[in-house]
């Protein structure tokens, strides 16, 4: 005989089987809902690799343009530290085929910094050539590079000013096609593309990669389609009097993205910021993951404080680790791993492509998907970073991308 109650009971854990059914069904329902919100986005990432893949080839498929005369030139170089390559990099400047006199400052901040041998062996090399070397040890604000710089251009004797990075990696008509491009009407500075190249290991490899197929493709295309003008390190030249105009390199000494700042500042004016069908070598020579990812982080951390949306918005620049990611959210479905196929075969493709049009290469083509999943980790990664590390100190940055001491 049942006990009393037993219909009631076996109703309850009827109904509750029933609600704890419906809950996962709920629950596999959204994550399939979600499955096809990202293979969405993985698809506009597709079709934003074979655009800029189109993109790439015709920028720098252009021909250079020079300019008639030739006015003087100085060719501002900050160091510190010297890095893989840095010898070559510098050797580089000493062999410009431009017809105009051309002046190298180098500037340092500390007297022992071993750089200044480098420079003392490259005016021993080249005794007809205007090298300068520069030691300042004073500090203008939180911004080291910015600070060397201020105290470099007091010794430009040129009205024409070339910035350079130091670890950039020039052609014999870099200066020649730098200063046909500023004597283009409306043009108030000039910058440059450029792509990584390793000197190292994994991690330098990894490093030149997130700069060929991830970073660059956006900023060709983005400056192609009129959506931004990006102003980067590896190139900024202007005038004296646009450089004066703007505040000097005093305006940007509390800032980490000097170069995006300088660049904002030159467009306040109402000039152009011209880019070249050219690209620049960036000598990527990690040989740590640390250094690398530390970087990683602190580039993504400042676009984002500097343009919010626009950095989010970068999310489709990812194609392959969404499609993953879609793929496994939609129970590896046949369809769902043909896109991943898919958006492999076509980030192969725009590898090939972007190597054509530049002329470089960063890494074998079966090390993209991990420089894909890399890149995609520190983007994601980077929402939640308060602090970036610099020059061997932590600093938080502000909405407007200056430098506040952590």
């Amino acid at each position: 005989m049942r006990p009393r109650g037993w219909r009631h009971e076996a109703s309850c854990v009827g109904r509750m089987g029933t609600l704890s059914d419906q809950l996962v069904s709920a629950g596999q329902t959204a994550v399939h809902g979600l499955g096809f919100v990202v293979a969405a986005f993985a698809i506009l990432g597709a079709l934003y690799t074979a655009t800029a893949a189109a993109t790439a080839l015709r920028v720098f498929g252009r021909p250079r343009r020079r300019r008639a005369e030739a006015p003087a030139v100085t060719v501002i170089k900050p160091l510190k530290g010297v890095q893989a390559g840095l010898a070559q990099a510098l050797e580089r400047f000493c062999h410009q085929s431009y017809a105009g006199p051309i002046q190298i400052v180098f500037g340092v901040h500390d007297a022992i910094d071993p750089a200044i041998g480098v420079v003392r062996a490259l005016q021993r090399a080249h005794p007809e050539l205007d090298i300068e070397l520069r030691i300042d040890p004073r500090i203008h604000g939180s911004n080291l590079k910015a600070s060397n710089l201020i105290n470099i251009v007091t010794a430009a004797k040129h009205e024409v000013l070339i910035l350079s990075d130091a670890d950039i990696l020039v052609t014999p008509d870099y200066v020649d096609t730098v200063v046909g491009a500023l004597g283009e009407p409306g043009v108030g500075l000039v910058s440059s593309f450029y792509v990584g190249e390793a000197r190292g290991g994994t991690w330098a490899r990894l490093s030149a990669m997130a700069i060929n197929y991830q970073f660059m493709p956006g900023a060709v295309l983005g400056k192609t389609l009129g959506l931004e003008e990006p102003c980067f390190g590896s190139t900024i030249a202007l005038t004296r009097d646009v450089l004066e105009r703007v505040g000097g390199f005093a305006a940007f000494a509390d800032h980490l993205a000097d170069d995006y700042e300088i660049g904002r500042a030159v467009r306040g004016l109402g000039l152009k910021i011209a880019l070249p069908p050219m690209t620049v070598g960036h000598i990527c020579d990690d040989a740590k993951a640390g250094p690398m990812i530390d970087r990683e982080l602190r580039w993504g951390r400042t676009v984002f404080q500097i343009n919010p949306a626009g950095y989010a918005g970068s999310l489709i620049t990812y194609p392959l680790p969404l499609a993953m990611i879609a793929s496994t959210l939609l129970g590896l479905a046949p369809l769902s791993l043909a896109l991943v196929a898919a958006v492999l075969a076509l980030r192969l493709g725009f590898r090939a492509t972007f190597d054509l049009a530049t002329g470089a290469s960063a890494g074998r083509w079966w090390w993209l998907p991990a420089s894909d999943i890399l890149a995609f980790g520190l983007f994601v990664a980077s929402f939640g970073v308060k602090r970036v590390g610099w020059h061997g100190a932590r600093f938080r940055v502000s909405r407007e991308g200056a430098l506040l001491q952590s």
